[in-house]
Formats: C-alpha cells, structure tokens, sequence
C-alpha cells in the first residue's frame, strides 16, 4: 500500500478483514525515514519495516467479517484535527522491536484515538486495554541494533487516519479500505 493516496481497496474474498487505524506518513516523512533507517546499523537477525508499510497503529481491531466492513467503516468515521507529531525518540523495546517516538503525545492525538475507541466500541468491536504507546515501528528481531540520535527531529503534519487491512503470510500486506480526513 503507497503511504500516500492508494485507492480504497475491494475486499471480497471469504476470510474475515483483519483490520487496524492507523496514521501515514507523508511521503516527505517517508523519505527522512528512509534516510534516517539507512543510518542503522541492524544485526543479522532483524527484519526491517519496509518503507511504504511504516504506519503508527491507532488501534488494531483484528478480525471483522467481510459483510460488516461498509458498517465498519462508515461508523469510523470520526473529528480529526491537524496536529503535528515529532519523531525525536529512538528505542529498542525488550522484545526486540526497534521504534521512533515522540518526547510528548499531542494532545490532538490523545483525542483522536479516544475518538476511534468510542467508535469502536459502538460498532462492538474490540479496543485495546493498555495504554496507548504511539510509536512508529523500523523493525521486529532488533536487539543489539544501533540507532542514532534522531537529530534533527522527524517532524510529520497529521490531517488524516486511514483503516487498513493487513494479509498474512508470504504474499501478505496491506490494503486501504478507508482514508478518513
């Protein structure tokens, strides 16, 4: 899925969608994380996040049968103001996963994901119960990686949400099913 505008995807085959909200970048933000990926240094075991697949996840919500994803995704349609994240944080987390945070959470996507929480529990469909840890994640399996200072600051204007869905296994990926702005 293109991070920056794909079209909204069909999906028609038999299994359930396996859903999540998430943010994009941009594809400006795109390019500074490329750039800044390029200045890891990853062991052998790590599986880096390919570039047009690097999202901040909103909420998973799993799997949601194919018959319910117009319902879905009209009642997910909530308030989104701009606001701006900035990037300035980098980390390995205990089991492996390196990420980029920001130093403070804007109070606009505080909102948001309480907004798309509402939503979702309207719809019946599963929230997440631990607190939310916004992050962008650069790759699973990256213990003993080093990552350098985020310097300057990843600075990414945020004025939309999208609902995707993701495939499993080797051809897997994601798909668009909504872009909210």
């Amino acid at each position: 899925m293109s991070p920056t505008d794909p079209p909204t995807a069909t999906l028609k085959d038999a299994s359930p969608a396996r859903l999540f909200l998430a943010l994009w970048p941009t594809p400006a933000l795109d390019a500074r994380l490329g750039g800044y990926r390029r200045q890891c240094l990853w062991p052998k075991s790590a599986i880096p996040v390919r570039t047009d697949r690097l999202h901040l996840t909103l909420h998973f919500i799993g799997a949601v049968d194919h018959w319910r994803l117009g319902e879905v995704a009209a009642g997910l349609r909530v308030e989104v103001e701009p606001f701006e994240l900035i990037l300035r944080r980098a980390a390995i987390w205990p089991n492996g996963v390196a990420v980029l945070q920001t130093a403070e959470t804007p109070a606009a996507l505080h909102r948001l994901h309480a907004r798309l929480g509402d939503a979702l529990r309207a719809l019946d469909l599963p929230v997440e119960k631990r607190t939310f840890r916004p992050h962008l994640t650069l790759a699973r399996r990256a213990l003993g990686a080093t990552l350098p200072s985020v310097t300057p600051p990843l600075r990414w204007p945020v004025a939309d949400y999208r609902l995707v869905a993701s495939t499993l296994g080797a051809g897997g990926g994601y798909r668009l099913v909504k872009r909210y702005a």
